[in-house]
């Protein structure tokens, strides 16, 4: 499936900012299932320097900063991405969820990675009852997809999806406890469950293409971001995994970055001098072509 992405962020400040800097993680993700035919980055006003770096994780970012000020600032990130169909089925024979723990040690030079998304990361650590919460997915001898498929089937039934009802810095041990949140929330659920036991979770943000109800007509700009889960499950490599819906990501799900938590990779982040109060808009359309 071939997309269009579009997604524009305002900030609208009080006053003038004099001094800003920035850093952003849109650019799609090229890897398994995912091609990346064409991006596009304007920021305006035009910053006084605009570079690319690449992360710990193998994530594009794009770096810039404003040395003479602005009273608004607008990003516009446009991709065009091809999503393959899943590999990877519910019902795939997977290996023991002990055997992928154990096997761990041995990947530690060539995918030190994979140890480090599966301990605890500052958005993501077990708490004792979220740790409790996935040892029921997780009897002795299960296979490690069977079990993260079940994991996910139950945050999805267990918590409410209700956006406000969390904010991005939220513990997830809030989120647990209160049974509810948004996508980031069940992500970040699911994956502090997954390193409880020592197994590797990533945090993957993205976009999801919403269906307008029948009838309706497709409302530009009204698309989401969003977040889910992945999970290292040996010989099968990652699975991606979303708890908000239940379901084996697909080629309604268009992958951006990568990482322990949300931390890691926000879509847009900055530190800026002056400017006030501001108000924020973000608007994202997935568009997709034939």
């Amino acid at each position: 499936m071939r997309y269009r992405v579009v997604h524009i962020t305002r900030y609208l400040s009080e006053n003038r900012v004099s001094v800003g800097f920035n850093e952003a993680w849109l650019r799609p993700l090229v890897g398994p299932g995912q091609e990346l035919l064409r991006f596009q980055l304007r920021v305006s006003p035009e910053p006084s320097s605009q570079s690319e770096r690449t992360d710990y994780f193998g994530n594009t970012v794009s770096v810039f900063s404003f040395y003479e000020g602005y009273e608004q600032l607008v990003v516009r990130a446009e991709s065009e991405v091809c999503v393959a169909p899943p590999s990877v089925v519910a019902g795939r024979e997977s290996e023991p969820w002990e055997g992928v723990r154990g096997s761990l040690p041995g990947l530690a030079a060539t995918l030190p990675a994979v140890i480090e998304l599966s301990i605890g990361s500052p958005r993501a650590t077990a708490s004792p009852a979220i740790a409790a919460y996935a040892a029921e997915s997780f009897p002795p001898g299960r296979q490690v997809l069977a079990g993260a498929l079940d994991l996910c089937r139950r945050v999805h039934a267990d918590f409410k999806y209700e956006p406000g009802a969390t904010v991005v810095t939220t513990p997830v041990e809030e989120a647990f406890d209160g049974r509810r949140g948004v996508c980031q929330d069940f992500a970040h659920i699911m994956l502090a469950a997954l390193r409880s036991l020592g197994l590797p979770g990533a945090y993957v943000s993205g976009y999801l293409r919403t269906q307008p109800p029948p009838g309706k007509p497709r409302l530009v700009g009204a698309d989401a971001s969003h977040a889910w889960a992945s999970v290292y499950c040996g010989a099968l490599g990652w699975v991606d995994l979303d708890p908000t819906n239940d379901v084996i990501t697909g080629q309604d799900h268009i992958t951006v970055a990568r990482g322990r938590d949300y931390g890691d990779v926000p879509p847009l982040r900055g530190v800026f001098i002056g400017g006030g109060q501001h108000t924020l808009e973000v608007s994202v359309d997935v568009e997709p072509l034939k």
